[in-house]
């Protein structure tokens, strides 16, 4: 086989209908969009959306819920994660960044109580539930709040 050879594979590639390009081509004069009306014209057709006048879905359904615009969203990190790490290390969320265990800070570092550990740690976080809290100091290891 040659590069000149080379083919893509039949039906893969599909030629463009050029419309409007003479009778003879068989989607010539109207392009195919028929005969006048809001859709034949250029620029024409309606808006996404748009239900001819009907009163449209998105006014039909009730609103529902509140969202709330102060609204915190911390970065998790489960106490099993951090089973990874030495003893004695000292667990910020600038080193679990550098470290790759998170890609964001967001508003801030929760500790969760999933999982097991072994290894004493000095954890430092935004916040950090009280199981997981337990966990840390059953082995040892120290939590402070930041």
């Amino acid at each position: 086989m040659k590069l000149h050879e080379l083919a893509p594979k039949e039906g893969s590639k599909k030629i463009k209908k050029r419309v409007g390009r003479g009778i003879a081509s068989g989607k010539g004069k109207t392009a195919g969009r028929g005969t006048k009306g809001q859709n034949a014209r250029s620029g024409g057709g309606v808006r996404v959306g748009f239900e001819g006048g009907q009163n449209p879905i998105y006014r039909r359904l009730p609103k529902r819920g509140f969202t709330n615009i102060n609204r915190k969203e911390y970065a998790i990190v489960n106490v099993g994660t951090l089973e990874r790490f030495e003893n004695d290390t000292n667990i910020t969320p600038e080193f679990l960044i550098e470290q790759g265990v998170l890609k964001k800070l967001k508003s801030g570092l929760k500790i969760l109580g999933e999982g097991k550990l072994t290894k004493k740690l000095n954890v430092k976080a935004h916040k950090i539930s009280k199981n997981a809290e337990e966990k840390i100091k059953a082995v040892g290891g120290t939590t402070e709040v930041i």
